[in-house]
């Protein structure tokens, strides 16, 4: 097995793409993932095997995104001007009047077990990562950073309702994406 350093190194390109996507400017992703590595080889001992070394490292990873985030909340400027803030929300809404699906999802098997699955977030991982930058950028800080909401409004100056635009399509997209390539099935 190689040394704790050398794992630590070989997942540094890994680390770099998840901050560029979130951070959005080279700079502030090397500062976030050397911060990363610094902080794991000066404590290697509070790794202790208890997960996946490339998940405790994107633990700490998204801690210093967050901070990076706040850090520099006053040179983020937004995610600039769009069509999807003169969206009027109730276009983009999937469901009937009675709260059914229009187009019904895809059949999805066993979920449980697919989450278990490496290929899985693989997949998933090369979907967002093909998501337009905003959605994107805002899918990540809702749901992997776990920003709430309000922080997110606050940190890129969105209104509420724009946020909701933004992520209902982040996430119709995912699911778009997963079901032609993850839970699409081959007709024999």
């Amino acid at each position: 097995m190689a040394p704790f350093e050398n794992q630590v190194a070989e997942l540094r390109d890994y680390l770099m793409k998840f901050a560029r996507l979130q951070l959005r400017n080279d700079a502030w992703a090397e500062d976030a993932v050397s911060e990363t590595v610094v902080a794991a080889l000066a404590k290697p001992q509070a790794f202790g095997n208890r997960s996946q070394l490339k998940t405790w490292l994107v633990g700490i990873l998204k801690h210093k995104v967050v901070d990076s985030l706040r850090h520099h909340n006053r040179e983020v400027s937004g995610l600039g001007g769009t069509d999807d803030e003169q969206a009027d929300p109730l276009d983009y809404i999937a469901f009937k009047a009675d709260g059914h699906f229009v187009e019904s999802p895809a059949d999805w098997g066993n979920p449980e077990q697919d989450l278990a699955s490496r290929q899985f977030f693989e997949i998933l991982e090369a979907c967002a990562s093909k998501l337009p930058s905003n959605q994107g950028r805002l899918f990540l800080m809702r749901e992997w950073l776990e920003l709430s909401s309000e922080e997110i409004c606050k940190e890129l100056q969105l209104t509420p309702t724009n946020l909701y635009v933004l992520l209902h399509r982040a996430r119709s997209r995912l699911r778009e994406c997963l079901e032609i390539h993850w839970f699409a099935k081959e007709v024999v």
